[in-house]
């Protein structure tokens, strides 16, 4: 220990202090400084060469390289352990080169991951679920079923880790040729009850539309949990069976099973299929009385709900309720004026979102296109179409076309709507020519007819829907010989026209009625009605439209038909069943026809009832004997 003091130095030596000056000093400190050293040197090259050491161990533990992996940030890093891995000979441990895998098709890095499995001495079933997970997870489907083909030969044995995958490529291709034969390989390995198999398979079926497949599976699983009951109650309602998700609704919580939010939008999509102005009532208690949070999901469904169950003001309090709203938000709103027939409405919505700072997309202007063909505004959607790319960077699409087409259509302008078509570059698809068919038969242009409907039956030659379009364009015209070739074309290739429905909820439950039916336990009530408002309604001067009757019959046979349509028959019950001066609300799967639409405005006129009618097209809200729709549909 040294310490200055009056230009001396006090220097300890052998434990005894001794007063030194400067130069005398120099040796000593020079020789403890030396010493020092020569310790500190070997300390510091037994803890560098002691941590080598550590650090080469370290790195023959997969543990080393999984915590590596683990805490990659980009495809980069995963290469530079992949290379670690490689230089110390680690790639054969099975752990670290699965993990490799893994992380690589993380970053879809698949070249990379296939690369690496290929190479692989041994392979377990994680290898294989991964490696068959990461082609699906990028939509490479083809190889995804390649490299699962690859697993049945080696003779490894799939497990519910593999096989999911593989169900759930089907599913998104809806190829159910192959989610049968994958089927078949589950029931071989005997994994048929397996839960996450079995859940797997049912929603496949169910996005294959092959429903009772599904509710076979469904049935025979010894446990189901809250996905397997989201996936079927929204499998039925895609399929087109509405009442049965509401059905399955019920159940799942009579056995205890607690929706989520995802099962709620599924329940509110079902609820709008149906159209049941009841259960969107009772669903939208039970997601205010659990309390669930009105995020841009759930409101946006809850907003489409409400507007197809024919209530727009409700849907306009669900989207004023909202906290946040996105563009599908806004889009959803703009829609749901469209399609009610208040295409003003609709327009006034769009500055309000333009304001909000939320740019429109493609469903949005879609939306106000639909919006202005409904509501006879041809000007503006006109303009909206032309200032698509230069105003808001959207591109049209065959869509916007398709709404364009419609627009033009609806106004008798049906030679401006077939240049459109014809200088158009995208290219055409069935709902296009759909729009002008339709547009042809309302002005009963049947040359333009013809030709629409020889490109959509190129089209779509085995939907029977345009071939009774355009039998109907001849029947109004009194083709009849066209008619009869049209319908034994028809018969060739086995198509059946199909039915007209019509649906009406009274007392929570709902009633089907078709043409002439009689099968209603209160069907003499019903046709007592439907004779006392037909003699009411002659004497406003109602005559019954026989061109809708599209049958070579006469006039008094046409008249008896016009009588017993499906709708008027709903009308007739809702009459009779329902409280009077309350809404009387039905649902048809077709289009309604001009002589039910007149029928419908006088019979609102004539006993004070509204009348909203959901047809395949719109809904018509019929109030003192004038429809929402201006008579424009």
């Amino acid at each position: 220990m040294f310490k200055f003091r009056n230009r001396s130095l006090i220097a300890l030596r052998n434990g005894r202090l001794d007063f030194c000056t400067a130069p005398s000093v120099i040796p000593i400190v020079e020789s403890v400084i030396e010493t020092q050293f020569r310790q500190t040197s070997l300390n510091l090259f037994n803890r560098v060469e002691e941590s080598s050491k550590f650090h080469f161990l370290q790195r023959l533990s997969p543990k080393f390289y999984v915590s590596a992996l683990v805490n990659c940030r980009n495809l980069t890093q995963v290469r530079q352990v992949h290379a670690q891995a490689s230089v110390h000979g680690m790639l054969q441990n099975l752990i670290v080169a699965n993990k490799l895998v893994y992380f690589y098709s993380y970053y879809r890095a698949l070249d990379d991951a296939y690369g690496l499995f290929d190479g692989m001495c041994v392979r377990d079933s994680v290898s294989w679920s991964v490696m068959v997970g990461g082609f699906a997870k990028v939509g490479d489907y083809m190889n995804c079923f390649g490299t699962f083909r690859e697993l049945i030969r080696c003779g490894a044995r799939p497990d519910n880790y593999t096989l999911p995958f593989v169900i759930r490529a089907c599913r998104d291709l809806k190829n159910l040729q192959m989610g049968r034969l994958i089927h078949h390989i589950v029931y071989k390995f005997g994994l048929d009850l397996d839960h996450f198999v079995c859940a797997a398979l049912v929603d496949m079926y169910g996005k294959c539309r092959e429903i009772e497949d599904a509710r076979f599976l469904f049935d025979k699983m010894p446990e189901r949990d809250l996905v397997t009951w989201t996936v079927m109650i929204g499998g039925y309602a895609e399929c087109g069976n509405a009442i049965e998700s509401l059905v399955l609704f019920d159940k799942m919580r009579e056995e205890g099973v607690v929706p989520d939010k995802v099962a709620m939008v599924t329940v509110v999509f079902a609820c709008a299929k149906l159209g049941a102005m009841h259960k969107a009532r009772t669903i939208d208690d039970y997601i205010q009385r659990k309390k669930f949070h009105l995020d841009v999901i759930l409101g946006t469904a809850m907003i489409d709900m409400y507007a197809k169950c024919g209530c727009v003001v409700s849907a306009r309090e669900i989207f004023d309720r909202m906290e946040e709203k996105n563009v599908i938000s806004w889009s959803a709103m703009i829609a749901a004026y469209g399609y009610h027939g208040q295409g003003r409405k609709a327009l006034d919505l769009f500055p309000m979102m333009l304001r909000s700072g939320i740019l429109p997309n493609k469903i949005t202007l879609v939306s106000l296109l639909y919006a202005c063909s409904h509501a006879g505004l041809v000007e503006e959607g006109l303009r909206f179409f032309s200032s698509m790319w230069e105003d808001y960077s959207v591109r049209a699409d065959v869509k916007h076309y398709t709404c364009v087409v419609d627009l033009l259509g609806r106004a008798g302008r049906l030679d401006e709507a077939l240049k459109l078509i014809e200088s158009m570059t995208v290219e055409k698809d069935e709902g296009l020519w759909g729009a002008f068919l339709g547009a042809c038969r309302t002005h009963k242009d049947v040359v333009l007819a013809e030709k629409a409907a020889t490109s959509l039956l190129e089209l779509q030659p085995q939907n029977p829907g345009h071939y009774v379009l355009l039998s109907n364009i001849y029947a109004n015209a009194g083709r009849w010989e066209d008619v009869a070739k049209i319908r034994d074309l028809m018969s060739q290739r086995r198509l059946k026209k199909i039915p007209g429905w019509t649906w009406i909820e009274v007392d929570n439950k709902s009633h089907q009625f078709s043409v002439g039916d009689t099968t209603h336990p209160r069907s003499k009530e019903i046709y007592e009605m439907l004779k006392s408002l037909g003699n009411k309604l002659e004497l406003v001067g109602y005559v019954p439209d026989t061109n809708f009757v599209l049958h070579d019959v006469d006039e008094e046979l046409k008249i008896g038909i016009l009588y017993t349509h499906s709708e008027k028959l709903a009308i007739a019950f809702g009459l009779i069943a329902t409280p009077e001066h309350t809404p009387i609300r039905i649902i048809k799967n077709l289009r309604v026809c001009g002589d039910c639409h007149t029928f419908c405005k006088l019979v609102s006129a004539i006993t004070g009832r509204v009348i909203i009618v959901r047809d395949a097209n719109r809904f018509h809200h019929f109030k003192e004997g004038a429809c929402s729709c201006g008579d424009y549909w």
